[in-house]
């Protein structure tokens, strides 16, 4: 249990070493309430007017304050509100993590944005959104996406 114990102080010390004392995150908000869910999906009503949210470091769509289990079901539900530009069902993969940043809300102190990449019919290039599992903040539709008008089952 010591060994356990060790390595796991270890780990967080070098997590936490790596990292900056202050949030580069812009857009937190711990009062922002998390979208109604209807079905399997987040229900979006609101379009982001700054064109970083969600595809800067410093602007990610923060759905926190959850568990690690459930990133997976939270963006599923957040993909599921939404279609590309013209109406295209929208393709999602968590292609890595990136950008450690403070957080009160995890026991390490540090926690990591989830980078997913996300692809539609008749888009040659695939965008990059950064989430957020550790802060909350007002969840919208990012720019050059649309919200699903009548959103169904999809993954």
């Amino acid at each position: 249990m010591k060994k356990i114990s060790f390595v796991l102080l270890t780990l967080a010390l070098s997590v936490t070493s790596c990292i900056s004392t202050k949030s580069t995150i812009k857009n937190i908000d711990d009062t922002a309430s998390r979208p109604i869910i209807r079905d399997d999906y987040y229900v979006l009503t609101e379009y982001s007017d700054n064109a970083k949210y969600g595809y800067d470091q410093d602007y990610p769509i923060n759905i926190g304050f959850i568990a690690e289990s459930q990133e997976k079901n939270n963006v599923t539900y957040f993909f599921n509100g939404l279609e590309g530009p013209d109406g295209q069902k929208l393709q999602f993969e968590k292609t890595g993590t990136c950008c450690p940043f403070p957080t009160k809300h995890n026991r390490v102190g540090a926690g990591m944005l989830a980078v997913y990449t996300v692809t539609w019919e008749g888009n040659s290039k695939p965008v990059t959104l950064h989430f957020n599992t550790f802060e909350k903040g007002k969840i919208m539709c990012p720019k050059g996406l649309s919200i699903k008008k009548n959103p169904s089952r999809t993954h």
